[in-house]
């Protein structure tokens, strides 16, 4: 193994596990349930593949010296962000308040509870489509993913070889590494889904994540 494949491995492994927008996803939708944490890590992978291919292709080098163009990415991965983080919060708070009622409604006696609504469970390919949905979309409006591919990758790119095959090989293997990864991710977070199943570590545990991703949003709204 080269010393640069071995060094395009460590800056791999370092992005992944500095916590990001595809992190927040992977976790919180594998906390909904584990087929859609893994549909998410697809998602934001098949993400990755966008990038990479519009590096091949020179999208990337447009997008990175065209002013607009990277500040229309931006704008739209943190604005996606932010609609992510809103959903979380008011999904957390109209939680809340449905405990706090049918608490109430026990208290004033049976007589007056009103009966709660069938139970909406997502089918297995709503699941799939909305996980996977998610991650593809954090990803590739992420504008940081597509300038790694353009600025990081092709420092470990050797003069002698063919520039588009060697960064073909260098984002599948960044690909497959995500994928074990978040396949990882997603099997210890499903061991924490009883905990976090729980109705009061369920409310912070939304609300955390809600704010989490609109601070994220803000940031890569206003960050240069």
């Amino acid at each position: 193994m080269s010393a640069d494949l071995i060094g395009f491995l460590g800056v791999v492994l370092v992005a992944y596990l500095v916590p990001g927008p595809d992190f927040l996803v992977v976790v919180r939708s594998a906390a909904d349930h584990p087929s859609k944490g893994r549909a998410a890590a697809l998602g934001a992978q098949a993400g990755l593949c966008v990038h990479m291919l519009a590096a091949v292709v020179g999208l990337s080098v447009i997008a990175a010296r065209s002013p607009v163009v990277y500040d229309a990415i931006k704008l739209l991965g943190a604005a996606y962000l932010v609609y992510l983080g809103v959903r979380a919060v008011f999904a957390a708070r109209r939680a809340a308040r449905e405990r706090a009622a049918g608490r109430q409604a026990e208290d004033d006696g049976p007589d007056t509870a009103p009966q709660p609504p069938p139970a909406q469970s997502q089918t297995a390919g709503a699941r799939w489509r909305s996980g996977f949905a998610q991650g593809f979309l954090t990803n590739v409006l992420n504008p940081k993913a597509a300038l790694f591919f353009l600025s990081i990758l092709p420092q470990f790119v050797e003069s002698g070889g063919s520039m588009t095959r060697q960064i073909l090989v260098l984002g599948i293997l960044d690909i497959l590494i995500g994928i074990a990864y978040w396949f990882a991710l997603v099997a210890v977070t499903a061991r924490l889904r009883a905990l976090l199943a729980r109705p009061k570590v369920r409310h912070r545990w939304e609300l955390t994540c809600g704010w989490l991703f609109i601070a994220i949003g803000i940031g890569v709204a206003t960050v240069t």
